[in-house]
């Protein structure tokens, strides 16, 4: 969608835009400067701060590298994709004022960014539960081949799989993949309850506590589905308590996108293959790795085809 073209698995692009983000990832995973952003100027405190500016600076260079390409063959008729999109809009200045290239350069950025260690590890999750729950899986299995039989899954197929949808669901509320999503920001003075927020604090929104609610979530550490669908079998898409993108109008932008690929790769996995522990492997771990997402540990699968 960004770059035009799919990346075989050993592209060297990839690999290193793959690696280096999960190095980001992991270097600032719970650094006190993320709260105290002046520590940043402190030697040695400021190390992992040092890296990631490091790591960083690849990431956009191999970006400036993709953008400077599709200048260089730009069919102004026939766009390609999200850079190029970008660079007609620069051109034209017909619908974004003060459009900028280092603005598509960190447009790009996000989405390559942000899409990437998610929807990953929300994924590891939702496997990591099909293999724990081998009756929620059958279910699937059952549902899958009812709807989609052997054709390929596509979106059209969404609105008549929720089963599906509400096991994808489950997952993202079960383990809440940013339990305090990003820092954000109050706009003006704010009185919550019996708290006065001044304008500029910084707020980190405790989704995981949300999401484990027992007063919205009966057994929230338990993996159920059937919480996200009604009495007639439907899928409940946004429930009281449920806000795995945020909310509010500073909600997750690529949260459509990110339901669709979510769907797309789950429905064909569970469509192909049915996922189990290793004969004589521990049982998955469902504890998680807290950092700046919330991700499994290490955890073998088998996927037998089906």
């Amino acid at each position: 969608m960004v770059f035009g073209k799919r990346f075989d698995y050993g592209d060297e692009t990839f690999r290193v835009l793959s690696e280096t983000i999960t190095n980001i990832i992991a270097a600032m995973a719970g650094q006190i400067i993320t709260v105290f952003p002046l520590l940043r100027f402190v030697p040695i405190v400021n190390r992992a701060c040092v890296e990631t500016l490091k790591q960083n600076s690849i990431v956009k260079g191999l970006l400036w590298d993709e953008i400077s390409r599709h200048r260089e063959n730009l069919d102004r008729e026939n766009p390609r994709d999200f850079i190029d999109l970008c660079l007609l809009e620069l051109e034209q200045q017909g619908k974004v004022d003060g459009l900028t290239e280092e603005n598509v350069m960190y447009m790009t950025h996000n989405i390559f960014f942000a899409g990437m260690e998610t929807t990953t590890n929300t994924l590891l999750w939702s496997l990591l539960y099909m293999t724990l729950n081998p009756d929620i899986q059958n279910k699937v299995h059952q549902e899958l081949d009812a709807v989609v039989g052997e054709s390929q899954p596509t979106l059209s197929h969404r609105a008549q799989l929720p089963y599906v949808n509400a096991c994808l669901q489950e997952a993202m509320r079960i383990r809440t993949l940013l339990p305090f999503v990003v820092p954000h920001a109050t706009t003006q003075d704010v009185k919550v309850r019996d708290y006065n927020i001044p304008k500029g604090t910084k707020i980190f929104p405790n989704l995981y506590s949300v999401h484990m609610d027992p007063a919205y979530w009966p057994d929230p550490e338990r993996f159920d589905p059937e919480r996200f669908l009604d009495a007639e079998g439907n899928v409940i898409n946004k429930p009281e308590s449920f806000m795995p993108f945020g909310g509010g109008k500073r909600v997750c932008i690529g949260e459509q996108l990110a339901r669709m690929e979510l769907f797309l790769f789950f429905s064909t996995l569970l469509q192909s293959f049915t996922f189990k522990t290793p004969e004589g492997a521990p049982p998955p771990n469902t504890d998680g790795v807290l950092g700046i997402t919330f991700k499994p540990h290490p955890f073998q699968l088998c996927a037998m085809s089906r």
